[in-house]
């Protein structure tokens, strides 16, 4: 008898169905009435229907699920433009795009990205997957402000900037009521402000 072929393309659709179904899971809990109080990979498997060893093989860790669900959530909210920002040859407009694509991410899916700094605060095994995150976009910022005729102290500026685009700076802002829109044009006059 000849052993059955194995056949990993099969597979992989059935994993990825699974992975999302764990990420919108996780997603409801974080939206859920209790809030970052359910949040726990017991609860995350439950809602989504698999063993917690699935998760755990899906994600490694809790900060691998929180990573995954970032990445989720980042794809969703448009951040793959970011690259756009990029590529323009104005380092005036660039800075606008990236601005705008980050308030438009923040706003995509408030509530969820309200909890999940929430929980970073205070989950120490959550912190450093912020952390990176953030550190990414001051990196990005570098890069930007590097294209600017040279600023009087290019270190203040990117801090100044990094706090700017910050999800915390864009939540205070739309506390108002005002649209993603709004609050983008408001931060992109604020950071021309800034950089004259």
């Amino acid at each position: 008898m000849r052993p059955r072929p194995y056949r990993l393309g099969r597979r992989r659709p059935a994993a990825e169905q699974t992975r999302s179904r764990i990420l919108a899971a996780t997603r409801d809990l974080l939206t859920a009435a209790e809030g970052v109080a359910g949040f726990t990979i017991d609860a995350v498997a439950q809602r989504a229907g698999v063993a917690r060893m699935t998760v755990y093989y899906q994600f490694k860790s809790k900060g691998g699920l929180v990573e995954g669900l970032f990445d989720w959530l980042a794809e969703a909210g448009g951040m793959l433009q970011l690259p756009l920002a990029f590529q323009s040859p104005d380092p005036h407009a660039a800075l606008d795009r990236f601005i705008l694509t980050f308030v438009r991410f923040w706003a995509s899916d408030r509530l969820v990205l309200r909890r999940l700094r929430a929980l970073a605060a205070t989950d120490p095994e959550l912190e450093p997957v912020f952390h990176a995150r953030d550190e990414r976009r001051r990196e990005g910022l570098r890069v930007l402000v590097g294209r600017l005729s040279p600023p009087r102290d290019a270190v203040e500026l990117v801090d100044v900037l990094h706090a700017l685009t910050s999800f915390e700076f864009f939540d205070a802002l739309s506390q108002e009521g005002r649209s993603p829109d709004d609050v983008a044009a408001l931060v992109q006059r604020l950071v021309r402000t800034s950089i004259t």
